[in-house]
């Protein structure tokens, strides 16, 4: 699903941990690390959309996690030429993302990369807050930096000191 102005309705998902970490993944086949992703199906809302996508990605289930909030509206990115797929028509120029932060209520054990048939990542670690914002790939540095700073205050949360329970 492409929209008229060529971007593609899309999902983001920061998931932090109580030490106020992010689960940062390597994609499978490349160097290339992020933050989970991936396109809205046309009968999803963008929250039906980030709990699939979190379990297809992570294999991860909504009982792993605690909504925190979204960014509103849409986030925007471009897509660099040599990435945008010519043959394809309508031709997708870019990602529209609502991006979403959730709280990891588990434990690493609850991790599955093959949740999917084919899998996206292939592992993954947690970093520092700002970290994704220098070391994503180029042309998402804009969006993820801000993605964050519309995120950051809900990290910021009181109810969210790390208890040592997760």
């Amino acid at each position: 699903m492409i929209d008229p102005d060529g971007y593609r309705p899309n999902v983001g998902i920061v998931l932090m941990n109580n030490e106020r970490q992010v689960f940062w993944a390597r994609r499978v086949n490349s160097d290339g690390w992020q933050f989970p992703q991936g396109g809205m199906n046309t009968d999803e809302t963008p929250l039906e959309a980030m709990y699939r996508e979190l379990h297809e990605e992570t294999g991860l289930l909504p009982l792993h996690v605690e909504l925190l909030g979204s960014t509103p509206g849409w986030l925007r990115y471009r897509l660099p030429k040599r990435f945008q797929r010519h043959f394809s028509k309508p031709l997708c120029i870019g990602q529209k993302q609502v991006w979403f932060l959730l709280r990891f209520l588990g434990n690493d054990s609850a991790f599955s990369f093959n949740a999917n048939d084919e899998p996206e990542f292939c592992d993954y670690r947690w970093v520092d807050f700002w970290y994704p914002v220098d070391n994503v790939i180029t042309f998402k540095r804009r969006v993820y930096k801000k993605a964050l700073a519309l995120l950051e205050p809900l990290a910021e949360n009181p109810r969210f000191e790390s208890t040592g329970n997760p």
